[in-house]
């Protein structure tokens, strides 16, 4: 069956579209990610544009974070206080995202520039994460205790100056870092179409020292609003957010997600930070792919903006 998205001006298979959604809704109820940085290149591999991937993978994950940011909020498990600036910083990086992604379009280089940031990207978080997951696994089988950080130590951020005190997170913190963490991740969102959880969450926990119990409703609050803007600046400058194609893998997601998050009970933490970091690996390595490949055409026909017809 086929449906055509108006945005993408191409016609595509709805169940294919549809299980991409549940697949990527699985892995982010397995794995705990919002899986925009999964989703994207799948929608690219696809066939769809680049352009229009990013930018509607944002609504994907302002939907998929909604629902948990709801339930963190309840549980007032959300410094609201540390999200806030977090926040404020991301819609700069935003801002600053989309005039970026709005200029590479304009000069026909941002295919060139998403695949080469992927391959970037992915390659350096899933080669990190896969030593890093490997160590735990051979730690935990040579019976190791895994080395703990001493009460009080700090390191060289918290001698910045502007600080600022975080009472829910018990943090008295300068709030350059934080507004440097949330301009940076705002931007990845805008340019490459990813909520950036799976940076914010570790950042948080080892370099602002955020508790565990409080940082990942943190995270997800600063995503929801920093994509939500992402989506909005998208919908209005570039106009690349296709809703036919977003409306479809947010159903597809919301279902695949609830199985994810079953199976997930039964797997280690070390064994599902491998699963993942390979998962990483195997996309970065085909845009790679990608990349390297002799194309079918050459030379390829675009209008710019501003362009007669």
């Amino acid at each position: 069956m086929q449906l055509y998205l108006p945005i993408a001006e191409i016609p595509v298979n709805i169940f294919v579209i549809f299980a991409m959604g549940g697949a990527v809704g699985f892995l982010s109820g397995l794995f705990g990610i919002g899986g925009g940085f999964l989703l994207t290149p799948l929608l690219i591999f696809s066939g769809i544009p680049p352009a229009v991937s990013v930018a509607t993978v944002t609504t994907q994950v302002v939907a998929s974070s909604a629902s948990a940011v709801v339930n963190y909020w309840r549980r007032k498990a959300i410094d609201l206080k540390l999200a806030s600036i977090l926040l404020a910083g991301g819609v700069m990086g935003s801002l600053v995202g989309v005039v970026l992604f709005d200029v590479l379009q304009s000069v026909g280089q941002l295919d060139l520039v998403i695949s080469l940031s992927y391959v970037t990207f992915l390659g350096t978080i899933g080669g990190l994460m896969l030593f890093e997951s490997v160590r735990a696994i051979r730690r935990r089988k040579s019976g190791a205790a895994p080395k703990a950080r001493k009460p009080g130590q700090h390191n060289w951020i918290h001698g910045l100056p502007l600080k600022v005190r975080f009472r829910r997170s018990k943090l008295y913190v300068s709030v350059i870092p934080v507004v440097g963490l949330g301009a940076i991740i705002g931007f990845l969102g805008t340019v490459l179409g990813i909520g950036g959880g799976f940076m914010m969450v570790p950042a948080l926990i080892y370099l602002l020292r955020v508790p565990t119990s409080i940082v990942i409703g943190t995270s997800l609050f600063q995503i929801l609003f920093t994509m939500a803007a992402a989506t909005v600046f998208h919908a209005m400058g570039t106009k690349t957010v296709d809703i036919v194609l977003a409306m479809t893998l947010m159903i597809g997601g919301v279902i695949g997600a609830q199985f994810g998050a079953r199976m997930g009970q039964n797997l280690r933490g070390d064994q599902l930070r491998l699963l993942l970091a390979l998962l990483v690996l195997g996309v970065g390595l085909r845009f790679a792919v990608d990349l390297l490949l002799v194309p079918d055409d050459f030379y390829s026909i675009a209008i710019r903006k501003g362009a007669g017809s």
